[in-house]
């Protein structure tokens, strides 16, 4: 069994927002595809051609109607993957200590050379985080791009997870959460950050930043246009289409 460390120097995770994930799959695939080649053994598929494909993700995005007591029903775009939670079950329960928690920095992750494939890890965790690769024979899961974040060899804007690079909207932050003026820090302050299931007990570092109600946002004013005329191919086109 692996014990936590009692401190950690950094709670290193991301703030992901509800607000402006669109859904768009860009973070699952960007996860698959640097981990097939980066950290630890990749990331293999069964049958991915076939009637029944499986394979092994580290990052997956699910889509919920929400059905408000007021209002429209909105469609929420929830991505989910590993929280490198302060007090993370999958570590405690790992019978060969292969599951761990890092005191520099908080990440969790996976010794794959100690690793069994028992899944008692999957078993302990609430959050759906851990997946068995059925290739490798082990547990995989969410490693925050830790060959990515330390690597010098590349450019410094791309010393992020790969999953927040791909963002085409923003929505993924990466961070340290125990630094209060950090980025994350900030976000999940003036945003009202919510940690997921936190009745589990597991102290989740990520942070989800709620999505706002889409029907009461008052349209803003649009200014009188006046006497004014477009020019060029604008006024061409308003020309054509006033019959003026």
């Amino acid at each position: 069994m692996t014990c936590l460390p009692a401190h950690t120097d950094k709670k290193l995770g991301l703030a992901i927002d509800l607000d402006t994930c669109v859904g768009c799959q860009a973070c699952v695939s960007a996860c698959k595809g640097w981990n097939d080649q980066g950290y630890g053994a990749s990331l293999s598929d069964q049958n991915p051609y076939g009637a029944n494909p499986s394979g092994t993700f580290l990052n997956r995005v699910h889509s919920y109607q929400v059905a408000p007591d007021e209002g429209a029903v909105q469609t929420i775009a929830f991505p989910r993957s590993c929280l490198h939670c302060d007090d993370a079950p999958c570590v405690t329960v790992c019978p060969t200590g292969a599951s761990y928690k890092r005191a520099e920095d908080g990440i969790v992750l996976v010794n794959e050379d100690a690793c069994i494939g028992c899944g008692l890890c999957a078993w302990a965790c609430p959050y759906g985080a851990r997946e068995l690769d059925a290739a490798a024979g082990v547990m995989k899961k969410c490693t925050l791009c830790v060959d990515r974040i330390y690597n010098e060899n590349l450019p410094e804007v791309d010393r992020v997870p790969a999953c927040v690079r791909s963002c085409p909207t923003g929505a993924r932050h990466f961070g340290d959460f125990a630094d209060p003026e950090s980025n994350v820090s900030r976000l999940s302050r003036e945003r009202g950050g919510v940690a997921l299931m936190p009745e589990m007990g597991t102290a989740p570092t990520n942070r989800y930043l709620p999505p706002r109600r889409k029907d009461t946002l008052a349209a803003p004013a649009l200014a009188p246009l006046g006497d004014f005329m477009a020019t060029g191919l604008a006024g061409w086109l308003d020309r054509i289409l006033g019959g003026r």
